[in-house]
């Protein structure tokens, strides 16, 4: 019989393209990929990879298998979801990733509330920049993932996976207390031509739709410095090394010689939730969706 895990390792193979996107797809070494493909060659007699280059590539009969096994695992999937459905109740245990904000501003109210109302439901969270955290979702590695993308650059979903909009996310600009707009009541984008940004780590998305968003009004991002949580960003502000973007989600007490600065087209980060759509009747899936949608609405509400 043909090994779930080694179909597993194939399918992240076709989609990643190579033994290393495979094995940090799967979190595992190269090693453990390459024995898992030979274990499963020798299982179906007939090479599945071929060398290409420095890298390699899926063989015919690799190819075939391949399909076969994104659909057998979509199965497996569904064969969860109907068993957990026909037991009528949200337990076990649901793997959530979740980006910074997120953790602090939506979580605590919604783990809370499954607690409550699901004890037989375990949740396991997990920080992850929303590109991860689909990625996960989609091999099947998590549950859940929260997401972000912005009014105007959006994040492409995968089609396997299922949306729920949660809320809109204001940001401001943070500027530190002796700058010259620090007294405007609201500000625009373009107005921070000349200053130094402090950013997020580069290739995330957030930085660069930040990028993005200042080209595209004329402006040649100065981005000086690059930290990853935005406690440190103000931090930063403060010491007058540059200014940044602060969501209100999750934020926490802002330094005493920082300001907040509304933008005058409002900026917004769409914060939504994504499942594998062959999960949806899943209790346990849809009782998490629903505590996420109060505590948003929560959230909403105090922002």
């Amino acid at each position: 019989m043909l090994n779930l895990e080694r179909l597993r390792t194939l399918d992240a193979l076709a989609r990643h393209g190579s033994v290393s996107g495979a094995a940090d797809g799967l979190h595992v070494t190269t090693s453990a990929v390459s024995q898992a493909m030979a274990k499963l060659e020798r299982e179906v007699g007939q090479p599945l990879l071929a060398k290409n280059g420095r890298g390699v590539r899926l063989t015919d009969a690799g190819r075939l298998l391949a399909d076969h096994a994104a659909r057998i695992i979509s199965q497996v999937e569904l064969a969860q979801a109907d068993v957990e459905a026909q037991r009528g109740r949200a337990v076990g245990e649901l793997r959530i990733g979740a980006f910074p904000t997120a953790m602090r501003g939506l979580l605590p109210a919604a783990l809370t509330a499954l607690r409550a109302r699901h004890p037989e439901l375990c949740a396991r969270v997990r920080e992850q920049e929303p590109e991860e955290s689909m990625a996960a979702v989609v091999r099947g590695d998590l549950d859940l993932a929260l997401a972000i993308d912005w009014h105007n650059k959006r994040m492409p979903v995968p089609a396997e996976l299922t949306r729920a909009h949660l809320l809109d996310d204001a940001v401001d600009i943070a500027v530190p207390a002796g700058h010259p707009l620090a007294g405007r009541e609201r500000i625009s984008l373009a107005e921070f031509a000349d200053d130094e940004w402090i950013s997020w780590n580069e290739g995330q998305f957030c930085h660069e739709w930040l990028v993005f968003t200042l080209r595209g009004l004329g402006v040649e991002p100065r981005i000086t410095h690059i930290a990853e949580e935005h406690h440190t960003q103000l931090a930063f502000v403060e010491a007058g090394l540059g200014v940044c973007v602060t969501p209100r989600l999750g934020r926490g007490p802002v330094p005493p010689g920082v300001r907040l600065l509304p933008v005058c087209d409002t900026v917004r980060r769409h914060v939504y939730v994504v499942w594998r759509a062959d999960a949806d009747r899943r209790p346990s899936v849809r009782a998490a969706v629903d505590a996420l949608v109060a505590s948003a609405a929560g959230a909403s509400g105090a922002g």
